[in-house]
């Protein structure tokens, strides 16, 4: 029998819309889930929304409305934006469904049974005014491992740390903002700490994990695991446990558990065949999850130990992806660089952000930036100047031209060999989720054919030699319906229009070759449009008018932002500094900005040490375009005074990396800039302040100073 593969995403929070940094995850998981039924594959894609917690419970009472109402709609919205963006699951569930609620009991019941799980009494914080034990979102203070502020009772967004909500510094109620105190309360705890063997054991065996990625789990046990505590007091919005009175499951223990749950709904509901425990219990199956980096330990500690403990089936492989910035910068609403699904499909064809994100996927974690200006590149020069164009000459020359049929093809056995070479890369990089390879074969495909259509010239050839022209033209369209069978995990729209067009229908794998003959088409249309740069620049001016005179209003207002600052800097501090291996005057520096990792290029060299600048806290400008340096990328610039060739960098001593650098009364600017744009405001050093256009740098902890004589230039 053939195996059966099940193959997941993280689950969307049923707490707010989807964003553009969301739908990197299922777009690399719908790619590769289209590919496996494209080869012939038994797989199915089964995923849901996460319903639980208390974000859930904060944001329906701020709306007034019943978290089951607030999840209702949320889902429906998901639904409509996954449709929009071609991302096609075989079941889209809920975790708040009687699936969830059946397996979250089976799973705990069988760790409680196997003596994975135990009761014991903990202090947890409570808030005197609003009396109720505060669950993890429902109280905020500084992180206890990176000192961040404002951070939830459970996870740091800055650093990624989890902790117990005891351990914050300076807690408090995030809904009446009082100081919460401590109280006994008795909850659940999973063994997660007995499973560190095991864990070590199916991290070092297991061959299709990242390896940067099983390096950083096999860290976390060396460091010790603690037991999981999976339950919070009620008020929840949750499953509540069986015979108890007031405790409710973790929502990082029932999530997960919705994946079991979505295969049900899928075997249950929809195929109407089988169950879950095809996939789950039975041997020999798979299971693939793909998730943000962002939830690791969840996903190589919590999670596999629970099933471990439970005896259900361990995932085969877990595809781990990076974040995605806008333009060099981290989304945000302030800087313009939070799109929702729905307002990016507004401006752009869904299937366009499809193909620019495979561009950049592979097996590695590194991070995509979703550059505009590059997104239109790539857009107009590779969709449409090279496969787009390909096709559509193609077909239309055939219609105009030859009555729109052929009977043999050209057997030009050397561009044929070189294809079929090239098919089987394709192959071997979609098997491997290497996306962006998949698409520069493809695309080198589609160049091959553009060439071999150009050097045949069937506009003269067809007054030579008509039949010739005809296996010519059939040579290409042959090419052309193998590209509508290599593009289409990634453009499936795109490929069957031009199915369509070739007169097809249903192609798969086994129709990659070249023994496609007597053959009409069915027409030809123009199947990818040009990005208008002058429409996008037009619309782009628009909104930036708009957001101008609401920051206008805002200022009138009394909110001090009434200008845009000249560019976007931040907190770094520099991890790693090394020679430029080609240049005797460059640095090459790692930067930590917080929430993010830089590397920067700078010729410090002949003015400072290497052991001065390391672990100094500098100033970097974030929005500054992405140069090489003499063959080495620099992701922005740092601030330095000189005067007199005395070199030195501006240290912002009492913020923290990631903190923004301001000048008060300006706004974030949005976009990037270049170098001359940077170099044409006036950059001094005053009464020992670092200013730009004659106002000093601040951050929200400090006026920035530095030991320079005045009108010391920053650069």
């Amino acid at each position: 029998m053939a195996k059966k593969t099940l193959v997941t995403s993280a689950l969307l929070y049923a707490n707010g819309p989807m964003h553009i940094g969301h739908l990197v995850e299922y777009i690399q998981t719908d790619i590769y889930v289209r590919f496996l039924k494209l080869i012939g594959e038994d797989v199915i894609y089964c995923c849901a929304d996460d319903t639980h917690g208390a974000p859930v419970s904060i944001n329906a009472e701020k709306q007034g409305i019943t978290p089951e109402e607030l999840i209702s709609g949320f889902y429906r919205e998901h639904v409509d934006d996954f449709k929009r963006y071609l991302v096609e699951f075989d079941s889209y569930h809920t975790t708040n469904s009687k699936e969830n609620k059946y397996y979250s009991d089976l799973l705990f019941n069988k760790c409680k049974k196997n003596g994975f799980i135990y009761k014991k009494k903990v202090m947890q914080l409570f808030c005197s005014r609003c009396k109720r034990f505060l669950p993890d979102r429902y109280v905020k203070g500084s992180c206890p491992k990176c000192g961040a502020e404002d951070q939830y009772g459970d996870v740091c967004e800055k650093c990624g740390a989890s902790y117990k909500a005891t351990e914050l510094s300076m807690p408090y109620c995030s809904i009446c903002r009082q100081k919460p105190v401590e109280k006994e309360s008795e909850h659940y705890f999973f063994k997660l700490s007995v499973f560190s063997a095991k864990l070590e054991k199916w991290l070092t065996e297991n061959k299709h994990l990242q390896k940067e990625i099983v390096n950083s789990v096999r860290h976390w046990i060396k460091e010790g695991l603690n037991d999981w505590d999976i339950t919070r007091d009620g008020p929840y919005f949750g499953f509540k446990i069986p015979e108890e009175e007031n405790l409710y499951y973790y929502v990082w223990f029932d999530a997960p558990i919705g994946y079991i749950a979505s295969t049900e709904n899928y075997c249950r509901n929809i195929s109407k065949s089988g169950s879950a425990d095809d996939y789950w219990l039975a041997p020999g199956s798979r299971i693939i999850h793909f998730i943000g980096k962002d939830i690791i330990y969840f996903h190589f500690l919590f999670w596999p130990a629970v099933l471990m403990a439970s005896g259900f089936n361990l995932p085969e492989s877990i595809i781990v992806h990076g974040f995605l910035t806008v333009n060099g910068e981290k989304m945000s609403k302030s800087r313009g660089t939070l799109y929702t699904a729905r307002e990016l499909a507004e401006g752009y064809e869904p299937e366009y952000l499809r193909y620019y994100y495979a561009n950049m996927l592979s097996r590695k974690i590194a991070d995509l930036d979703l550059n505009f200006s590059d997104f239109t590149d790539r857009v107009n020069n590779e969709l449409v100047a090279n496969l787009g164009n390909f096709c559509f000459r193609t077909l239309t020359f055939l219609e105009k031209n030859l009555d729109s049929e052929f009977v043999g093809i050209d057997m030009d056995n050397e561009l044929i060999k070189e294809i079929n070479n090239r098919v089987k890369t394709v192959h071997d990089a979609y098997k491997e989720c290497n996306l962006k390879d998949a698409i520069r074969e493809i695309m080198a495909i589609s160049a091959l054919g553009n060439r071999y259509f150009q050097d045949n010239e069937p506009w003269k050839l067809i007054k030579e030699d008509r039949e010739r022209a005809r296996e010519v033209l059939g040579l290409c369209v042959n090419i052309a319906k193998n590209l509508a069978v290599l593009i289409r995990p990634i453009m499936p729209a795109f490929s069957d229009s031009l199915q369509k067009q070739l007169g097809l229908f249903g192609l798969t794998w086994e129709s990659i070759g070249f023994k496609l003959e007597k053959h009409r088409i069915k027409g030809a249309e123009i199947l990818i449009k040009k990005i208008e740069k002058e429409d996008k620049e037009k619309k782009d001016s628009e909104e930036k008018e708009k957001k101008d005179s609401e920051d206008q209003k805002k200022g009138k207002a009394g909110t001090g932002k009434e200008k845009l600052m000249p560019f976007n800097l931040k907190v770094g501090k520099i991890t790693e500094i090394d020679d430029h291996p080609d240049a005797e005057k460059l640095f090459v520096m790692q930067v930590d900005l917080g929430d993010e990792k830089r590397q920067l290029v700078a010729g410090l060299k002949p003015f400072l040490p290497k052991h001065e600048l390391l672990e100094k806290k500098i100033i970097v400008v974030t929005n500054l375009e992405h140069a090489k340096l003499r063959g080495v990328v620099s992701q922005g610039m740092l601030l330095a005074a000189d005067k007199d060739n005395v070199v030195k960098v501006i240290e912002p001593k009492s913020s923290r990396p990631g903190d923004r650098v301001y000048i008060k009364g300006y706004d974030d600017m949005q976009g990037m800039i270049n170098i001359k744009q940077f170099m044409e405001h006036k950059r001094l050093v005053k009464d020992k302040h670092a200013e730009i256009d004659l106002k000093p740098l601040v951050t929200d902890s400090e006026t920035i100073e530095i030991d320079m004589p005045d009108k010391s230039e920053i650069r």
